[in-house]
């Protein structure tokens, strides 16, 4: 069994910041890409940054430049730190991996959501 929980949501003011977490437990063997995606309501979920095993990382056009994604590859933690918020990142955001549960094994994990909200 594996689980993939996201913390550090909440409510701030447009220019503040946030840093969200996502822990991954279980049964891990080993973990690939991770990612965090957004999704606002009335709308689809969309990919908002990834990163590599290796640190390779990407961004949506969106966030380039105020949005930083990072992993600890020891801890099985995926951050993304969100600088300059805009009311208009408001959202459910939620994480998911690439996660090998034996050496052949692997399946798309996602956490549960945390909420988001950019207002004054």
């Amino acid at each position: 069994q594996v689980q993939l929980v996201e913390s550090g949501g909440g409510l701030v003011q447009p220019g503040g910041s946030l840093r969200l977490s996502c822990a991954a437990s279980g049964s891990i063997f080993r973990i690939t890409g991770m990612n965090w995606y957004r999704q606002a309501p009335g709308k689809q979920r969309e990919l908002v940054a990834t990163i590599t095993v290796t640190g390779g990382t990407n961004y949506a056009d969106a966030v380039k430049g105020r949005f930083t994604i990072s992993r600890d590859n020891a801890k099985n933690t995926v951050y993304l730190q969100m600088n300059s918020l805009k009311s208009e990142d408001t959202a459910v955001y939620y994480c998911n991996a690439g996660i090998y549960t034996t050496p052949l094994e692997i399946n798309t994990y996602w956490g549960q959501g945390t909420q988001v909200t950019v207002s004054s």
